[in-house]
């Protein structure tokens, strides 16, 4: 792809960082780890750079980190 074309409906290649993402392959969406949905780059928010996933809202988000780290109910 050179700088004049456009990604298109292409499933984007991210690597999660701290507060932001580096793109490694162009696209417009990214797949949510948990449900398989769409999320438009534009909309993505929520990620875990530990395990480089990401996730279309905060409760799938809160959902996944318990599902992994299920000690964390436990807590109080």
């Amino acid at each position: 792809m050179n700088r004049f074309e456009r990604a298109g409906d292409n499933q984007a290649t991210l690597k999660y960082l701290d507060g932001d993402y580096q793109v490694i392959t162009p696209g417009t969406y990214v797949l949510c780890a948990v449900t398989g949905e769409k999320i438009m780059l534009d909309d993505l928010r929520y990620w875990s750079v530990a395990r480089q996933e990401a996730y279309k809202d905060v409760d799938i988000s809160f959902r996944r980190e318990l599902e992994l780290n299920p000690e964390l109910r436990r807590r109080r």
